[in-house]
């Protein structure tokens, strides 16, 4: 593939998963309360579920989507209603003791953010969209593809991983329960907000 075709790619990456929506919010709540390293499950879910949704539209699930309109439109409501759960979860974070939140609260693991992705709408669209610009046909199709998945791992992997940093930094401000409770609350109202974004 041609260099700047691959540029176009990483840029258009950058684009898709530096600026914000579901998963920068969940990762950025994330890390104020769990840190980095705990949150790194939560980070490859997050690039291990975009390769793998790359990959399957690339092998003709969107096809499913252009025949039955409905599907697509079932797991839009189902990942907004999701997403809206997960912003409830988010925003009552705050409201457990210490201690509850040691036993109780943990960061999201590969598998489940891996599988939030399919219930996003914001990852469908980035999917779709870099598979239906970028992908060459004939017989280059799946290292076109390939490449895809992987820019996308990689750059996803470091702009989620921003994100997340962010929220350490902040972690240092959330130095009482009363700015924890607050901060969770506006990263929730921030999450739920993504579903007017991508509805």
């Amino acid at each position: 593939m041609e260099g700047s075709t691959i540029i176009s790619v990483i840029l258009f990456a950058i684009l898709m998963t530096g600026t914000p929506g579901p998963n920068n919010m969940m990762v950025t709540a994330s890390g104020a309360n769990f840190g980095y390293w705990r949150s790194v499950p939560h980070i490859t879910g997050i690039s291990v579920g975009m390769a793998s949704m790359i990959s399957l539209l690339a092998a003709g699930l969107g096809i499913i989507f252009e025949r039955y309109p409905m599907v697509h439109e079932v797991l839009k409501v189902v990942g907004c209603t999701y997403l809206l759960y997960l912003a409830w979860k988010i925003a009552t974070a705050g409201s457990m003791s210490k201690t509850e939140q040691t036993v109780k609260a943990k960061p999201m693991s590969v598998f489940s953010a891996a599988l939030f992705q399919y219930v996003n709408p914001k990852a469908w669209m980035m999917s779709a969209t870099a598979v239906s610009t970028f992908a060459v046909s004939g017989e280059h199709y799946w290292l076109s593809i390939l490449m895809i998945v992987s820019v996308f791992f990689v750059v996803g992997f470091v702009c989620v991983s921003l994100w997340t940093a962010t929220g350490v930094v902040i972690r240092h401000w959330l130095t009482s329960e009363r700015r924890t409770i607050r901060f969770n609350q506006t990263m929730g109202a921030l999450t739920a907000a993504c579903v007017m974004m991508i509805w």
